[in-house]
């Protein structure tokens, strides 16, 4: 019996989980992780992807503190909401983003379901594309955000790419893009940005975008649209819903995943929404039926508190008014962030066109620098940033806007 036991005990002792290797740092929390080791107190963060006010500091919006303490006066429950989450709150986001008076709407065209914001949307949206369409591969835009490809990958789907942005002119390279869309293979999925383009701050015209319909639509894809920024890069729900509508003007059948992280400032609530657009009302009914099936495993129900924070600013209608404002406002210190970081550089000398800062839009800009001259402006002047030279606007201020523009002039020169 004890040799027994002795033979066994090694077995017992082992680890399980020895053989696992230590996972790579995502890059951009690696980013803020050396952000706060370094001791320096003029030290910068424009990598993180979070709206900051004029002082460097998490912002609320007084919409969504308003719409807190009118929750908070009801002495709500906690239940648990719907497997597709809360009926109020997805009627809510269909309007926000197709518009009140949207046909797929008024004919019930629409099949929705609360997600675990944008995020979770996304994810949603590609097992069910594993799941029920008849192609597999899904086109991203060169680049794109960078969770998109784990996404999508651990989706089950198999990831190509189109032709975006023009490195020479930092802007769209709407020829090669449009080029690369006619060659794609009919049936397969292309994913849009609706407007402000992570990582790039460039999105198209409406013109252009009109185009983008066409060339899309004569190829049969099918139309996956994230729109995490709505109203947070020009400072209007309605023209940030522009590629949005038209493509369901244009008969595309989209999905579409929307995330009010950044429009409202809810991070840590985690609040999306996912839409598929069906051919017919009984189409609809049977997809959102398989959404719901997709959702039970993966985390049952969605948060409580989000939808109804969400649904309120959206519903009431002086709290509906007053975020328009709050959305709009943020949208324009934003613009006006990179109006001065353009005007800042010249007054140091700077002899680079730097009229990309301001023609791109939204949180993100690419700046065009390089690995070598991101490292500079870190280990040189504790700003940090991405390597592929992405800067967060939103992480200037105007009480620190020289920081980064004395910065990036020293290491373009």
């Amino acid at each position: 019996m004890l040799r027994a036991l002795q033979a066994t005990t090694p077995l017992l002792t082992r680890s399980f989980w020895s053989h696992v290797p230590m996972g790579p740092p995502d890059p951009i929390i690696g980013v803020t992780e050396a952000f706060n080791r370094d001791t320096n107190p003029d030290k910068m963060n424009v990598g993180v992807g979070a709206y900051r006010d004029d002082s460097g500091k998490p912002f609320v919006l007084p919409s969504v503190r308003a719409a807190e303490e009118k929750l908070l006066s009801q002495n709500l429950n906690h239940e648990y909401l719907p497997t597709h989450g809360c009926p109020k709150f997805r009627e809510a986001a269909k309007i926000l983003a197709f518009g009140e008076d949207s046909v797929v709407l008024k004919e019930n065209l629409v099949a929705s379901a609360q997600s675990i914001s944008g995020t979770g949307g996304l994810r949603i949206g590609g097992m069910f594309i594993n799941k029920f369409h008849g192609s597999k591969q899904l086109y991203l835009p060169a680049p794109s955000w960078g969770n998109h490809t784990p996404i999508f990958r651990e989706s089950g789907l198999e990831l190509k790419s189109y032709t975006y942005y023009k490195k020479d002119t930092k802007g769209l390279d709407l020829e090669n893009m449009l080029s690369d869309i006619g060659n794609i293979e009919e049936g397969a999925t292309i994913l849009l940005h609706a407007c402000a383009h992570n990582p790039t701050g460039v999105d198209p015209t409406n013109e252009q975008w009109d185009a983008i319909s066409e060339a899309i639509k004569k190829r049969n894809l099918l139309v996956f649209i994230d729109m995490a920024y709505q109203g947070f890069a020009s400072g209007s729900v309605e023209q940030d819903a522009y590629a949005v509508r038209k493509f369901i003007d244009d008969g595309h059948k989209i999905l579409l995943s929307q995330s009010f992280a950044k429009n409202m400032g809810v991070y840590g609530q985690r609040c999306g929404a996912f839409s598929i657009v069906a051919e017919d009302a009984e189409s609809a009914a049977a997809v959102e039926s398989q959404l719901k099936i997709l959702i039970r495993p993966l985390y049952s129900s969605p948060a409580l508190n989000a939808a109804r924070l969400v649904t309120t600013v959206l519903t009431d209608e002086e709290l509906h008014k007053q975020w328009l404002i709050d959305v709009k406002g943020m949208a324009d210190r934003i613009i006006s962030m990179r109006e001065a970081l353009k005007a800042g550089l010249a007054r140091e000398g700077s002899v680079h066109n730097w009229d990309h800062l301001t023609n791109q839009i939204g949180m993100f800009c690419f700046t065009g620098m390089n690995p070598e001259q991101v490292g500079r402006l870190t280990n040189e002047f504790s700003v940090y940033l991405t390597k592929d030279g992405r800067i967060s606007i939103a992480g200037v201020s105007s009480k620190k806007c020289g920081l980064p523009r004395q910065a990036m002039h020293q290491v373009t020169k």
